[in-house]
């Protein structure tokens, strides 16, 4: 049989068909788990920009994120019940993928309580520093400004301003793309808080 013209054909066909199923099998059965991980990600994201996510285990984050977070549709915010913090959504393409996170907001609108992220796939070593504490310590107590670049990220080494933090050496793209990104994000903010639509000019 090995020697017939459609042997190959069929024994391609059945090895293919056998791995295939090994991989949807096996994707099937951690699609709920890979799930539940981007939600504790995510839930952990809005925590840390309030300062109370560290310590806590998987399952104190859920109950603390359930107990002490609501969400306002209107805004498209989620908001720390105690205090009127709220945590503004940031998305958009970094250089390579996209960048999803939070940008935690002081109940005057103005004042930076920090950032976090709980999706990047920037460069190792270089754009993916935007996770460390380093760079995003310097979010915290910053004023938004009033101009349409809320936030500046200004190249490293230079003098900065209240509404400015210092980029990343040697990962500009991802810089001038986390930027676009905040102030994206605070711009359509601030349009909802105004009652505009978020693609009506100013």
């Amino acid at each position: 049989m090995k020697d017939r013209p459609w042997f190959p054909v069929l024994y391609m066909f059945l090895v293919t068909a056998f791995f295939s199923s090994i991989v949807i099998g096996f994707a099937t059965f951690t699609r709920d788990r890979i799930e539940a991980n981007r939600q504790l990600d995510f839930e952990k994201s809005v925590l840390d920009v309030f300062g109370l996510a560290e310590g806590k285990s998987n399952a104190g984050i859920h109950e603390a994120f359930v107990g002490q977070i609501e969400r306002d549709d209107r805004l498209g915010v989620y908001v720390l019940k105690d205090g009127g913090r709220f945590a503004l959504p940031l998305e958009g393409k970094g250089f390579w993928a996209p960048i999803k996170g939070m940008l935690g907001v002081s109940a005057d609108g103005v004042t930076l309580l920090g950032i976090s992220f709980f999706e990047q796939n920037e460069t190792p070593g270089l754009g993916g520093l935007i996770v460390t504490d380093k760079f995003r310590g310097q979010f915290a107590g910053k004023k938004l400004s009033t101009l349409e670049r809320a936030i500046g990220i200004e190249p490293f080494g230079s003098e900065i301003g209240e509404n400015q933090v210092h980029a990343i050496s040697g990962a500009t793209q991802t810089c001038v793309r986390l930027e676009k990104i905040i102030n994206d994000g605070v711009g359509a903010w601030r349009k909802k808080v105004s009652g505009r639509k978020a693609d009506e000019p100013e």
